[in-house]
């Protein structure tokens, strides 16, 4: 088991420069490099304050020049608002910029806001990026490919911009039962989101993808699964609670863009209660903020029971201060894997 550092870059005053949230982005992810994290992921979205990243491979190019060991990941590309062959010859050409240190993350997308102001269809989705799947396998690993599909069609054609190590590594994200077939059945790594904030949400949720994996008979000890978790190491409480105001914040904008609930005034999102939401007082009696001792005690709780292969932890969220989500980096480093391993064991034996 290996930890991740999640960018998603979202703002929550209204004039926030957008590269400075760029900037922030790529000094958080020299701080997780130097700190020994094994990826940075960067998201996607459009066309609101949720984020101001609409291309994660955009981010991953600039990074390959910032960077020389960590890889760098896609947490995801939302296939249908894409041209497909572009974005194929843009999968290639970045894996080649970083020598072969790009994790793809896919997902279908699940923003009616975004998919109406790109003319997409959401019902579509799915089915797009499963039929996408195949064509990137085929352009990747084969010298020139011909696509007849029900989206998408592609006369002979030679992908000239690749790696030449094949197809990176596949992640996926989303909630539908297709995609969990698709993961299955290819041996994708599945994540889920920070709406599991619990030890038992995630172990529901692992159960599922478990039963997914046998009816495509594959065996469930081989699913690769990887949990999205905010973390704020601080022995501060006033720190804890502002930085779970602003994931409470992030939350209740996804929510609205999720159920077309979204209203916007001055170009940001109006933040909304969403039906059913925790206190803060209960997101703080789980999420993995507070203390490093706090903080290794609920992750230990959560590997022992969901058997996660790798965590994207996001360490900023809304206005949280830059200047405490690199030091939970550090501490997260320096203290909490430390205290994870004296009471699990190495972590690298953890869901391999």
């Amino acid at each position: 088991m290996d930890f991740g550092q999640f960018n998603l870059m979202g703002y929550r005053r209204h004039g926030t420069p957008a590269q400075r949230l760029y900037d922030d982005a790529v000094e958080q992810v020299r701080a997780a490099e130097q700190a020994g994290f094994a990826i940075a992921w960067f998201a996607e979205h459009h066309f609101s304050n949720y984020c101001v990243c609409p291309s994660p491979l955009m981010m991953i190019a600039r990074l390959a020049g910032e960077t020389s060991r960590i890889k760098l990941a896609s947490g995801v590309v939302v296939v249908p608002l894409y041209h497909p062959v572009r974005l194929i010859s843009e999968i290639g050409m970045v894996d080649a910029l970083t020598h072969g240190r790009l994790v793809l993350g896919v997902g279908s997308g699940y923003q009616p806001y975004e998919f109406e102001r790109f003319g997409e269809d959401l019902a579509h989705s799915v089915d797009k990026l499963v039929e996408f799947m195949d064509l990137l396998e085929r352009a990747l690993t084969e010298e020139s490919v011909r696509h007849e599909g029900k989206h998408f069609r592609l006369p002979q054609t030679h992908i000239a911009a690749r790696s030449g190590r094949g197809l990176p590594d596949i992640w996926v994200a989303g909630d539908n039962p297709l995609l969990h077939r698709l993961a299955a059945a290819k041996g994708y790594a599945v994540m889920v989101t920070p709406r599991h904030f619990t030890a038992e949400m995630l172990a529901s949720a692992r159960r599922r993808f478990e039963e997914v994996w046998r009816g495509e008979a594959r065996a469930p000890e081989r699913l690769r699964f990887a949990v999205l978790r905010h973390v704020c190491v601080t022995d501060s409480s006033a720190e804890a609670r502002g930085f779970l105001d602003n994931v409470r914040h992030q939350i209740r904008l996804s929510q609205s863009l999720r159920q077309r609930r979204q209203e916007i005034e001055r170009g940001m999102l109006v933040e909304q209660p969403w039906q059913g939401e925790a206190s803060l007082e209960e997101m703080g009696r789980h999420m993995l903020v507070g203390s490093a001792e706090t903080i290794a005690e609920r992750m230990a709780e959560e590997i022992r029971r969901a058997q996660p292969c790798h965590y994207l932890l996001q360490f900023q969220a809304g206005d949280s201060p830059q200047s405490l989500a690199l030091r939970s980096i550090d501490r997260f480093a320096a203290q909490v894997r430390p205290l994870l391993e004296r009471a699990l064991g190495p972590l690298e034996r953890i869901g391999a």
